[in-house]
């Protein structure tokens, strides 16, 4: 009975099959989009755009926007109708930040400002949660500078900070060396890597403030680490640190400023020789998973 009820149910959805017309749905294959910043030989090169469509394993680069010099960090909106890019120069006064409006339906970037950083070798930008503002770091400088950003893109400077101090390594930290500037994602904080002074600066933010940026406290890693970039947590009560130096992830308690320091993670074997440079992290948008990358001859990406 049970195997001529399954016959059944098969002929039934055969002949349902037949009598209707099929319909091909035609998929459109998903691009991701990346703004690349490099640096460059000639003013055929600036800021470059990659195409990545995984189902046809395709790649495309192009430049979209030649003319700048040395665009190393370039950062857009989440909207991603603005586009913010520094020029990395060490030329009196220093480097550049620039902004653009961005095309939704070309990528076609159109520069709204230039203004100069306030400091040399320029080499971060970090947006406020609202992106209202907009932080550089100055990696020779030494300093940070902070603009408002209006709706348009356009930028108004706001203030400028100059570290002071040293460390351990006379021919990496002989002077402060700002790497990184990150928000607290309620907006409370800024927290400012140095790896020339082995410091974490944390500033608390004021937007209504003429220059919205005071020193809180300092928090000091192990000398010769090297704090590089950093991340949050998405609630805001743990930093992921990168030491360049070291190399290593280091986990940090955040709270209300207050910096602890929970575990520190080597990112590579306890056997490896060689060139390190630990420099990027990044946490999924899950919140599961963190990646750290290191250069020199290690050369990896970490996953944590």
């Amino acid at each position: 009975m049970k195997k001529a009820i399954l016959r059944a149910g098969f002929i039934a959805t055969a002949l349902s099959c037949t009598s209707e017309k099929t319909t091909e749905m035609t998929i459109t294959p998903t691009t991701y989009s990346f703004l690349i910043g490099t640096y460059t030989d000639d003013p055929s090169q600036g800021i470059n755009q990659l195409d990545f469509t995984p189902e046809e394993n395709k790649i495309e680069v192009q430049t979209i926007l030649p003319g700048l010099q040395n665009p190393s960090f370039v950062l857009g909106n989440s909207k991603g109708d603005l586009v913010f890019s520094l020029e990395e120069i060490d030329n009196v006064p220093g480097g550049n930040v620039i902004s653009f409006a961005r095309s939704l339906e070309n990528d076609q970037l159109t520069k709204r400002s230039e203004l100069p950083s306030f400091g040399d070798h320029p080499c971060h930008l970090a947006l406020s949660p609202n992106e209202e503002f907009l932080t550089v770091s100055n990696y020779s400088g030494g300093s940070f500078s902070a603009y408002r950003v209006d709706e348009q893109g356009d930028l108004t400077h706001l203030q400028t900070i100059r570290h002071e101090g040293s460390s351990v390594n006379k021919d990496r930290q002989n002077s402060p060396h700002v790497h990184s500037t990150t928000f607290s994602p309620d907006g409370k904080f800024l927290v400012v890597a140095d790896l020339g002074t082995d410091e974490l600066n944390v500033y608390e933010f004021n937007p209504e403030a003429k220059e919205p940026f005071s020193l809180n406290n300092k928090y000091k890693v192990t000398p010769g680490d090297g704090p590089r970039h950093l991340v949050f947590s998405a609630d805001g009560k743990e930093i992921l640190l990168v030491q360049e130096m070291k190399p290593a992830l280091e986990v940090l308690s955040f709270d209300e400023g207050k910096i602890t320091s929970k575990q520190q993670i080597s990112l590579v074997a306890e056997d490896f020789e060689g060139n390190v440079g630990a420099a990027e992290v990044r946490l999924s948008p899950d919140g599961k998973n963190i990646y750290v990358s290191n250069r020199g001859d290690a050369n990896t990406l970490s996953v944590f």
